[in-house]
C-alpha cells in the first residue's frame, strides 16, 4: 500500500530535466537552506510533517542513505510542511539525532512552488542542480529498492565518485 496524504491545490512541480526552486526555508540554526548549495551532489528534497506516520518512516530511510553514501555525495533536506511553528520546534527536539538538514514551510508556500499536492513528496536532484527523480507517496516495499537504485545510477555521474559502496542499502 503506498501513502500518500493529499492537500490542497498547488502550481505545477518540476519536471524531471528541470532546476527546482532554490529556495528550501531556514535551517534549525535559522540560515537559509537553497537548493544550490548543494550542486556538486545528489540531494534529496522530502516535503513531510509531524502528523504523517509515512513521512516519518521516510525521514528514518533518508537518514540511513545519506550515512551510507555519505554527506559529502548525498544530502537530504527535509521541509516540514504546513505545520505551526511550536508544534515544529516539538518535533525537532524529538528529531534532534538525525543528521538530516530540517527547514520549515508554515504555510505551504515552499511546497506550493515545488507543486506539492500529498505527503510524503520527494524529489531526487542530480549534481548538476536538475530534477533527475520525483515521488508522491512512501511504500516500505518498494520505496527503498528504488530510492537505492536511482541514488546508484546518479552516482557514477559526481565528480571522483566510484561506485556506491557494497551494501549500499540500508535494509540489508
Amino acid at each position: 500500500m503506498t501513502a500518500a496524504l493529499l492537500a490542497g491545490p498547488a502550481a505545477a512541480a518540476p519536471a524531471v530535466g528541470e532546476l527546482p526552486p532554490d529556495a528550501l526555508g531556514d535551517d534549525r540554526d535559522g540560515q537559509a537552506v537553497r537548493a544550490s548549495d548543494f550542486r556538486g551532489r545528489i540531494l534529496i528534497t522530502t516535503f513531510w510533517a509531524s502528523w504523517c506516520g509515512p513521512c516519518l518512516r521516510e525521514l528514518t530511510l533518508l537518514e540511513r542513505l545519506q550515512q551510507v553514501v555519505g554527506r559529502e555525495r548525498l544530502a537530504v533536506v527535509g521541509v516540514n510542511w504546513k505545520e505551526d511553528r511550536a508544534r515544529y520546534q516539538e518535533i525537532l527536539r524529538r528529531l534532534a539525532g538525525l543528521q538530516l538538514t530540517l527547514t520549515h514551510d508554515p504555510r505551504g508556500r515552499i511546497g506550493a512552488r515545488y507543486g506539492v499536492e500529498a505527503i510524503p513528496r520527494l524529489f531526487l536532484v542530480d549534481a548538476d542542480g536538475r530534477v533527475a527523480y520525483t515521488h508522491t507517496g512512501y511504500d516500505p516495499e518498494t520505496s527503498l529498492p528504488r530510492l537505492v537504485d536511482e541514488i546508484n545510477r546518479l552516482l557514477p555521474r559526481l565528480p571522483s565518485a566510484g561506485p556506491a559502496p557494497a551494501g549500499a542499502s540500508p535494509a540489508s
